[in-house]
C-alpha cells in the first residue's frame, strides 16, 4: 500500500509531467512564428511571455509538489534557472546560496517553504535562501507583508486549527516534508521581515 502523501506527491509529478509537454509545445509554436515574421505584435508577445510564465511554475511546482527519492539529487545550475524564470519581470527576487549539488528532498522543503513565504509578499520583496554546513536558512523580507498568524502557526503546530484553502496548501505539507527529513522548523516573524530555518 502506497502512504498518503507519497501518493499526493506522485499525483503533483504526474499533473506537471503531463502539463510540461504541451506547455513547451506551445512556446515552440510561439519561437516559430517568431522566425517567421509574424513577431513582436502585441499579442504574440503575451503569449511568449505568458507560456514562459507557466512553463517556470510548472518546473517550480514538479519540485516542490513532486516525488522526490532519497537519493535523487539536483544541481545548483538547474534551481537557479528555475528560479530566475520565476521571477523574471515580477516584484519578487529570489537569491539562492548553496552548495553545486544537493539532495532534491531538501530542495523540495526549500520550495514549499519559498511558497510560504510568497504569501506574506504579496507586494514583492526579497527571499534569499541559505544552505550552511548543516541547516537551511531562507529570510524574506519586504517593506509591506500580509501574515495570518493563524496561518503560519500551521508551519510549527501539529494541533493548529486553521483552515488551510488551495492556494495554502504549502503550509500544510511543509510539516509532512521537515517529518520525513527528521528536521524541526524554527520560525521567526518580525516587522518587514520573516526568518526560517530548518
Amino acid at each position: 500500500m502506497i502512504d498518503r502523501n507519497d501518493l499526493s506527491a506522485l499525483l503533483g509529478s504526474r499533473i506537471c509531467h503531463d502539463l510540461i509537454s504541451p506547455i513547451g509545445a506551445i512556446g515552440n509554436g510561439v519561437e516559430l512564428l517568431m522566425m517567421d515574421g509574424a513577431a513582436q505584435s502585441p499579442e504574440v508577445m503575451l503569449i511568449a511571455e505568458s507560456v514562459a510564465n507557466a512553463n517556470a511554475r510548472i518546473r517550480f511546482f514538479r519540485i516542490g509538489f513532486g516525488a522526490a527519492s532519497v537519493d535523487q539529487r539536483i544541481g545548483r545550475p538547474e534551481v537557479a534557472s528555475i528560479l530566475s524564470d520565476l521571477t523574471r519581470g515580477g516584484r519578487l527576487v529570489i537569491d539562492w546560496q548553496g552548495p553545486q549539488e544537493l539532495p532534491r528532498s531538501e530542495v523540495k522543503l526549500a520550495f514549499l517553504l519559498i511558497m510560504c513565504l510568497e504569501t506574506a509578499m504579496a507586494f514583492g520583496g526579497r527571499i534569499s535562501v541559505e544552505r550552511g554546513e548543516s541547516r537551511w536558512v531562507l529570510t524574506g523580507t519586504a517593506p509591506k507583508m500580509r501574515i495570518e498568524p493563524d496561518l503560519w502557526e500551521v508551519l510549527s503546530n501539529p494541533a493548529a486549527r486553521h483552515q488551510v484553502t488551495a492556494a495554502q496548501v504549502q503550509f500544510a505539507l511543509a510539516p509532512e516534508e521537515l517529518t520525513a527529513l527528521g528536521r524541526s522548523l524554527q520560525v521567526e516573524i518580525r516587522e518587514g521581515e520573516i526568518r526560517l530555518s530548518f
